[in-house]
């Protein structure tokens, strides 16, 4: 198959199934990098299969999908490194555990597929589980960043939103990508949607603040 027909089914195909075209072959990476990223999507994964739930997102559950499809080729590429590391038994001992570590952060994430598999039954079907789930005392929300918003230019670490709210944000959507995990020097910017975990008392502080509501976070 041409190499253009290729790029084109795939700019057709969700991104979750271009990692399937991925081809899997050894590259100069480390077990270290490969379980600090393996870890890094088990930690976000979870939290955003139950907000495409809460909210009945299809975009947050394609990402899911995404995330479950990298892990699976994380998996699969620790595996060949160990292989080829394993020179006698004693390495293939060592080996063990770190590829048990890596088999258990695959489950989670095919957890987490299988949580927004649940939205195929359909928004009328699913009502009364978005309902349970908001029971939580530990929440998932999500709010954008308007235009005249007093959070945008502002980086996290600089509005200080997890120690002045308790509420953290763990994901960011913008435009066409999104940001896992951000950290203390990202920027909010005009139109991010936010994804965060949190009390309702400290999200509600947040989003008046970032709603222009008022002016600072006490």
């Amino acid at each position: 198959m041409k190499k253009l027909d290729i790029l084109g089914k795939l700019q057709k195909t969700p991104k979750w199934r271009q990692v399937e075209f991925e081809e899997v072959e050894y590259k100069a990476l480390s077990i270290k990098d490969i379980l600090t990223e393996m870890k890094n999507i088990s930690e976000l994964i979870i939290d955003l299969a139950y907000s495409a739930l809460i909210f009945q997102d299809e975009d947050i559950a394609e990402e899911v999908k995404y995330l479950e499809a990298r892990m699976d080729y994380l998996n699969y590429e620790i595996r060949m490194i160990a292989m080829m590391a394993a020179r006698t038994k004693e390495d293939a001992e060592k080996l063990s555990g770190i590829l048990q570590i890596a088999e258990a952060a695959e489950s989670l994430s095919n957890a987490a597929g299988d949580i927004v598999k649940i939205l195929q039954l359909g928004k009328s079907k699913i009502k009364f589980l978005t309902k349970i789930l908001k029971e939580a005392e530990e929440k998932i929300f999500k709010t954008k960043i308007p235009k005249n918003s007093p959070a945008k230019n502002k980086t996290i670490g600089e509005l200080r939103i997890e120690s002045e709210t308790g509420v953290k944000i763990i994901a960011i959507r913008r435009k066409d990508y999104w940001i896992y995990n951000p950290g203390a020097d990202t920027t909010l910017k005009e139109g991010d949607t936010l994804i965060m975990r949190g009390n309702e008392s400290g999200y509600k502080e947040l989003k008046d603040f970032i709603k222009g509501k008022r002016r600072e976070l006490d």
